[in-house]
């Protein structure tokens, strides 16, 4: 993969941020997005690339992004699609809030963040999508994120097909449990993240995944090797599945 211009929502932390070193350091043109000022131009400055505020929340802060990249006639040869949240939630006690925000953030924001880059999209063009194991491994207080997660990758087979004429791919990759913020941000005590970690230790990777090792599916998706790929599922879970 080589001189590719590549814009990652929710770039400032996590994998998205992960990817986001790899890229830069091996030469691409990288793009982030993230819902923070202050976070974004920090984060943007430390690495030398683009950074712009994008709530994927927000639809008409994505209108704006577009817009801005069109503005300064930017081409993306990538998308992925990375921000989300995670809030856990008992079936019996989720909230409609709860529920409205997860599906908000995690499935609306996907969809309307391409529909509104579309006209920044070369062709061809790869969108990677950053799902989730829960889609086919069922996790306690996990319901709506399970949901909201399954909903984009349903809607992203259809995508796949409708925007084949525009040489747009989109394919997607289901983490296993990987330490980020994630956690923290979801309410889990140090005590709990330890916990959750330490028991990863069972898996056949013999440890919790860490942001680094989700980057090395993300970037073959987007290089040209994946040019023939159409709705693939990448599960990089350390061996949790198995």
């Amino acid at each position: 993969m080589k001189d590719k211009t590549v814009l990652i929502t929710g770039g400032t932390s996590g994998i998205g941020l992960a990817l986001a070193e790899h890229l830069v350091k091996s030469a691409h043109h990288v793009i982030i997005t993230g819902r923070d000022q202050t976070k974004v131009d920090r984060v943007s400055q430390a690495l030398g690339c683009l950074g712009l505020v994008a709530d994927s929340a927000n639809t008409h802060q994505l209108v704006q992004l577009s817009k801005s990249l069109q503005k300064d006639n930017i081409r993306l040869d990538g998308l992925v699609l990375n921000a989300g949240v995670f809030y856990p939630e008992s079936f019996v006690t989720t909230t409609e809030e709860v529920y409205d925000l997860t599906m908000t953030i995690n499935t609306k924001g996907p969809l309307f963040t391409l529909q509104s880059l579309l006209p920044t999209l070369n062709n061809p063009s790869s969108v990677v999508f950053v799902s989730s194991i829960v889609v086919n491994k069922a996790f306690a207080n996990a319901a709506s994120y399970s949901a909201s997660k399954a909903a984009f990758e349903a809607i992203a087979r259809v995508a796949n097909l409708e925007l084949a004429p525009r040489g747009i791919r989109i394919n997607s990759v289901r983490p296993g449990v990987t330490a980020t913020e994630i956690q923290s941000k979801a309410g889990m005590t140090s005590e709990q993240q330890s916990g959750l970690f330490k028991s990863m230790q069972s898996t056949a990777l013999g440890r919790v995944m860490q942001p680094d090792d989700q980057v090395g599916a993300i970037e073959f998706l987007l290089s040209n090797q994946s040019l023939a790929m159409r709705n693939a599922v990448l599960d990089v879970d350390g061996g949790y599945l198995l």
